[in-house]
């Protein structure tokens, strides 16, 4: 099963308010992703992802309620960025999965852009975060990649990196990315990226992410 959900804090279960809402879909996702207001800005979301069939049980809309970030939380996912029903998606996920689910803690300002998650194939979850100056901070986790490469910017390997309580290998990548990556190129892997954040600002963010306990 493919879920989609674009938010503005983060992704969570319950009704949606004014924001897009969740879609499920069995292929991967072919969606436009709104962008939604950051604590400091306004953004007018586009049309939510379209539906397509699926024979894998359907979700419930999410609750796309803007809250401030968390400060703190424990190891069930509370301190992730975003609000209660965006938290209690991140644990649905980690539940579903026999992989280890991260979300990312961020400090003020930052919010959730856009997310999506497959329980099919072995399953996958992809999650975008956007901050102040167009900043952003995106996860990719699970069976996301079919590239021997690992799906990750082109350039060179600038050492290790942590990845939540997991060592991977920083790139820096030839467009200005910056990524971590934790088994690159296996069935499952996980990949934090970074746009418009300076090399110790996204080695902090990729270091902080939280390991979320079902």
């Amino acid at each position: 099963m493919l879920v989609v959900v674009v938010v503005a804090a983060c992704i969570g279960a319950d009704q949606a308010t004014d924001e897009p809402s969740l879609t499920p879909t069995s292929t991967p996702a072919t969606s436009t992703e709104p962008v939604e207001p950051t604590a400091s800005a306004a953004a007018t979301p586009t049309p939510a992802p379209t539906e397509a069939a699926t024979a894998e049980p359907t979700a419930t809309p999410l609750d796309a309620s803007p809250t401030p970030s968390p400060t703190g939380g424990a190891a069930s996912g509370n301190a992730c960025t975003g609000n209660e029903s965006n938290r209690t998606f991140f644990s649905q996920v980690a539940a579903a999965v026999d992989w280890s689910v991260y979300c990312a803690v961020l400090p003020a300002r930052w919010s959730v852009d856009s997310g999506q998650y497959r329980l099919a194939g072995g399953g996958w979850m992809r999650i975008a975060y956007t901050g102040p100056g167009g900043a952003r901070f995106e996860l990719a986790e699970g069976a996301f990649c079919d590239d021997p490469e690992g799906c990750v910017p082109l350039g060179p390997d600038a050492g290790q990196a942590a990845f939540g309580d997991m060592t991977g290998t920083l790139i820096a990548g030839d467009d200005g990315r910056l990524a971590v990556v934790v088994d690159r190129g296996a069935p499952r892997s996980w990949v934090a990226t970074g746009i418009g954040l300076d090399d110790e600002t996204f080695k902090r963010f990729a270091a902080d992410l939280l390991r979320v306990e079902d």
